[in-house]
């Protein structure tokens, strides 16, 4: 059970990020707990000497939805916990937690979503994504935002394996390229809400075109879905745009690892020649410390 000392300890956690006004706020409640309680954020203002917009924004920064819940706790030490602010939800990070706590708290994080990746996958829709992408004679990958970073990395281990790829961050350029595709070819679209404008877009435009469709996302039923020939689905629905969508790339990354693997054994003299190739091409790209 938390008292009016575990205030204090999130004002000093915090007081060296804060502005010189919400300072000014802070150095008040510090010092003046119960009395702080009292007041109204028009009263806490003016005694500190500054706006009520200001002592709003240093009790959202001090990790609560606003001034009442900070008042709220002021008056109540005992119910500290139960009023909770989570900017990312689905992720415990607070601006009072101990920076140590990071490593364990981002690795438990990537735990649950790898875990839900597990449990979601559909090994048959993965089957027919790996005979799609093999069989493609281009391969168009689409992203934005935090999507391209598995987006690439489907890009690079393809490439890798002699497959004709492309992705550009460009998402006009991504549009483009999915019009001038045509039957045989593949498209490749990371949404992690399924529902990103652009993404969605240049998939649909990718089936207008004929093209075989894939959709990596963690909801079946979002736009995204309505325009793949198979869904690769990374979870159990959908998490805050600010919250476990920033760690999207976790599962996505992994997804992709997974379509790379399965592409290999799909036939597996292929594309291991082809990896080996692309292996001895980059050879004398090694640094060997040697003038």
């Amino acid at each position: 059970m938390q008292s009016p000392v575990g205030i204090r300890e999130r004002i000093d956690h915090v007081f060296p990020s804060l502005r010189p006004a919400e300072q000014a706020v802070a150095r008040y409640i510090r010092d003046h707990l119960e009395t702080a309680a009292e007041l109204t954020v028009g009263q806490l203002a003016e005694v500190s000497q500054v706006s009520q917009p200001t002592v709003i924004r240093f009790a959202r920064k001090l990790g609560f939805g606003g001034y009442r819940e900070l008042r709220y706790v002021l008056r109540h030490p005992q119910e500290e916990r139960a009023v909770t602010f989570d900017p990312l939800e689905g992720f415990d990070l607070n601006p009072w937690d101990d920076p140590d706590s990071v490593p364990a708290k981002a690795t438990a994080s990537a735990k649950t979503l790898i875990d839900e990746l597990r449990a979601s996958l559909d090994t048959k829709a993965l089957r027919k994504a790996t005979t799609i992408i093999a069989q493609a004679g281009i391969i168009d990958i689409y992203g934005v935002e935090d999507s391209v970073a598995p987006a690439l990395d489907l890009n690079t281990k393809l490439t890798y394996l002699g497959l004709e790829c492309r992705f550009n961050q460009d998402t006009y350029l991504q549009q483009i390229g999915a019009a001038h595709l045509h039957h045989g070819d593949a498209a490749i679209a990371f949404s992690h809400s399924g529902s990103s404008a652009d993404t969605v877009k240049a998939l649909r435009t990718a089936k207008s075109s004929g093209a075989h469709t894939i959709a990596v996302t963690n909801n079946a039923g979002t736009p995204i879905a309505n325009w793949a020939d198979v869904v690769l689905l990374t979870g159990r629905g959908n998490h805050a745009i600010y919250g476990n969508a920033i760690f999207s790339r976790v599962a996505h990354t992994a997804m992709v690892d997974m379509l790379y693997m399965s592409v290999i054994l799909s036939d597996y003299g292929r594309f291991s020649t082809e990896l080996d190739r692309s292996g001895r091409v980059i050879a004398d790209r090694e640094y060997t410390g040697r003038a």
